[in-house]
């Protein structure tokens, strides 16, 4: 039981009722199967105080619960691509670097965004550019492991986050990947339409110890890629010093 409230006395004549609940309670079904009930319970007196019965009243709560559960997934999750936001996507980096601190493994972050993107909205319409982003967010979801996490981080942007490649080649490998699964083109209704990435490569702790650095410098990386041409992928490098 969960959820308890304070309930009420009710008098009636010779008998006086109190009221418990609503008690959330999950309940087995005759084939197996689990409902989400509110339980309220009524103890019956008489007019000597004693408890002469119970009667409790069950609710299914099933709409209340998967609402629930989908107001949870909202809060972590991008409701276009079904990708992890950027909420979650900050839990499961804090959550690899903890892991790299303690076992010395390697954690890296990837940030990109759709090259001239904007191009596709105008012309084709938002409707087209939101299919182009759940197209793109299956294709990068097919040449990632199971062990790495893609989110949206909002509008035309995406991140990954990396754990235990082997090396620099490694990472550069998966990068040229996403590139060339980017750069196919897409089917919109009667129109095709094509976009490159331009993506940015943050290592820990090479280049940020927290997941707010090494976030910051994938962007920065990411921006070095627009500037030299787009369509590709750049380590974050430290800007050289006076």
């Amino acid at each position: 039981f969960s959820g308890l409230l304070p309930g009420s006395s009710l008098t009636t004549g010779t008998t006086s009722a109190s009221a418990l609940g609503p008690l959330r309670r999950i309940i087995r079904r005759a084939d197996g199967s689990l409902l989400p009930t509110w339980l309220s319970l009524s103890s019956v007196k008489n007019q000597q105080g004693a408890v002469t019965e119970f009667v409790g009243v069950y609710s299914d709560i099933t709409a209340i619960k998967r609402g629930e559960e989908d107001l949870q997934w909202l809060a972590t999750h991008d409701p276009l691509t079904r990708l992890p936001n950027r909420t979650l996507l900050e839990d499961r980096l804090t959550t690899a670097l903890a892991r790299s601190r303690r076992q010395r493994s390697s954690t890296a972050v990837f940030f990109f965004d759709l090259d001239h993107f904007k191009d596709v909205n105008d012309t084709l319409g938002h409707p087209a550019g939101d299919s182009l982003l759940v197209e793109i967010a299956r294709r990068c979801l097919a040449v990632l492991r199971e062990t790495d996490t893609l989110g949206r981080s909002g509008g035309d942007e995406f991140s990954i986050v990396v754990t235990d490649y082997l090396g620099t080649e490694d990472l550069s490998l998966l990068a040229s990947r996403i590139l060339a699964a980017v750069d196919d083109p897409v089917t919109l209704g009667e129109h095709e339409a094509r976009v490159t990435a331009s993506i940015g490569i943050a290592k820990y702790p090479e280049d940020g110890t927290d997941a707010t650095a090494l976030a910051e410098h994938a962007d920065v990386a990411m921006y070095r890629a627009k500037e030299l041409g787009r369509n590709r992928f750049e380590f974050f490098s430290p800007p050289p010093q006076s």
